[in-house]
């Protein structure tokens, strides 16, 4: 590629950051703008064999925990010196992921007392649940249960669904989504039809096991949930994985897991509750929690296996503030072997997901290094896990080998789809922090269109490996490519996007194809080395907007920080 001047871009970076940056200590209205940002020179050739490598059958699609796993890890840090990195972690390349699989058997049925009769719901196909501690049986024996509402307490927003009540040795009961997820628009406390990290099911068990609750059980519901209950079934059976804690997880609930509606509405018709008066009132601020006057008993045995994966950590040193960091991230790990398609074969080789971003993360620091390097220092960061639940980037984020307060923001690559290039690009999440003004103007200053991000109900910005940074406040960006393409138009790129969903997303065919169309790809990269690249050469400090729900986090770090933001 060849590269070629962006004049405008340094201007309207720096504009972006000092506006939105104002409040932070280090800022000032006449800091330097950062340098003009230039597309850089992406070497295709080598992303390319990176992809058809990585997603070859020797990789066994490169399951965490596998004998797959030390060749994956040995190709990625050779990949990376040849680009002119450094060991990142204290000499080293890798960072160790403990890790924990928790298979449950024996499950007996949710039942229910308290009511005119006793009632039994069986495993499967009427509820699921596991257990996220290290512990060999897991027994949930008459925990009184409570409704919750959507389980959320927001002190920044004013809300609070537990309001008033100890959950020690109860089980909740709560709404999938957030209150206002039925609103045509993006207006409303919780921002309407987008959901927000209290929608996603994660935060509900999380908040649930912080107010000492035994036990949370969520009711899904199809369009809120956006996927169905098979999808729910078969994700909370086999083996789960977690990253291993001092405290085997002590701290969780004993259980969690989903209730079909139908369940709950016969639940709650039993303590003489309806359940869409009640989500009625849910949806409502300074909704109490409510007593339901029965009690909960299901159990289940869990086999353990304790296990080591690893995150690849590269570092290319900033030349004047070398202890601020820009973190660039993508995910390693596939299924591995999985559920063989028609033709027998059985591995999932994840060729667009996500062997395309482990290919970008070494392009794009091969291209660093050739432009010099940035003020600030860049990490490279190739984690496992993502596809357990984010637990690679979760555990980093817990164990950062570079403080987060010192951690400026960040960039995650998570399946470049092969197309051709597109006139738009969407910001993942809305606008949540500082860096939204920064994403416009480059899309701006690159000919660019934003476009408004598809299915913003379905929670995307929660569901990769930059959340586990934006939990701790690092602010991250997400944007992805349109479907508009050049080539094409709209119809053109949503064939490409629903090809991929229905025929190669998490299956055997996801595999590399010498017929790719690699300009779309290219395009994303230099996204991506665009805006890491102005924020590693900047010497401002972005946050999230006020009200967002990790602004608080980020305040707090930088409060407690001598060194950082």
């Amino acid at each position: 590629m060849n590269r070629k001047s962006l004049p405008t871009l340094a201007v309207l970076a720096a504009s972006a950051l000092v506006s939105a940056c104002a409040t932070t200590p280090t800022t000032t209205a006449s800091a330097p703008a950062p340098a003009a940002a230039a597309e850089p020179d992406i070497d295709l050739a080598l992303m390319k064999d990176m992809v058809r490598t990585l997603s070859s059958d020797e990789f066994e699609g490169r399951g965490p925990s596998t004998a797959a796993e030390p060749k994956t890890l040995d190709y990625i840090v050779a990949k990376f010196k040849e680009a002119g990195l450094q060991p990142g972690n204290k000499g080293s390349w890798l960072q160790d992921v403990p890790m924990v699989g928790i298979t449950a058997s024996a499950q007996t049925p949710l039942k229910v007392t308290g009511g005119a009769s006793p009632m039994s719901f069986s495993f499967g196909d009427q509820y699921v649940a596991a257990s996220y501690r290290v512990t060999p049986k897991t027994q949930i024996t008459d925990s009184p249960l409570v409704f919750v509402g959507y389980g959320i307490n927001a002190p920044e927003l004013g809300w609070n669904d537990y309001a008033g009540l100890d959950m020690k040795g109860k089980t909740a009961v709560i709404l999938v989504n957030d209150p206002d997820y039925e609103t045509a628009t993006e207006d409303g406390l919780f921002k309407g039809r987008r959901m927000t990290y209290y929608g996603r099911w994660t935060y509900k068990f999380e908040e649930a096991a912080r107010q000492g609750a035994t036990a949370a059980l969520i009711i899904h519901d199809t369009f809120p949930a956006a996927y169905g209950w098979n999808v729910v079934n078969s994700s909370w059976t086999g083996e789960q994985y977690y990253v291993q804690t001092a405290n085997d997880g002590a701290d969780q609930t004993a259980a969690n897991g989903w209730m079909q509606k139908d369940v709950a509405e016969k639940i709650l018709a039993a303590a003489g509750k309806d359940l869409a008066t009640l989500t009625a009132a849910a949806k409502q601020k300074g909704f109490k929690p409510v007593p339901l006057n029965l009690k909960a008993s299901f159990g289940f045995d869990n086999a353990l296996k304790k296990s080591m994966s690893h995150n690849v950590v590269g570092l290319l040193p900033g030349k004047t503030r070398p202890n601020e960091y820009v973190l660039y991230s993508g995910h390693w790990d596939h299924l591995g072997r999985c559920t063989p398609d028609a033709t027998g074969d059985d591995i999932c080789n994840g060729a667009v997901d996500n062997a395309t971003g482990i290919a970008a993360l070494a392009a794009i620091a091969k291209a660093e290094k050739a432009a010099g390097g940035a003020e600030r220092s860049q990490v490279f960061l190739a984690v496992t896990l993502e596809e357990s639940g984010l637990l690679g980037s979760e555990y980093y984020a817990q164990n950062p080998v570079f403080p987060l307060d010192q951690t400026v923001g960040g960039v995650n690559m998570d399946a470049l789809a092969p197309s051709g290039r597109t006139r738009d690009y969407a910001i993942t999440g809305g606008d949540k922090s500082d860096l939204t003004a920064l994403v416009r103007q480059t899309i701006a200053a690159k000919g660019l269109v934003e476009t408004p991000e598809a299915s913003s109900e379905k929670g995307h910005y929660y569901r990769s490996d930059h959340f586990s940074f934006a939990k701790k406040g690092v602010p991250m960006f997400d944007v992805s490519r349109g479907r508009d393409l050049v080539e094409g138009g709209t119809a053109a790129g949503d064939a490409v996007a629903e090809d991929y969903t229905v025929n190669r997303y998490h299956q055997p065919s996801d595999e590399y194809s010498d017929d790719w169309n690699w300009d779309g790809i290219v395009q994303d990269v230099e996204m991506y080395y665009t805006l890491g690249r102005l924020l590693a050469d900047s010497d401002q400090w972005p946050n999230w907007n006020e009200g967002d729900e990790f602004r608080a986090i980020r305040d707090k770090a930088c409060a407690a920080s001598p060194n950082g933001c």
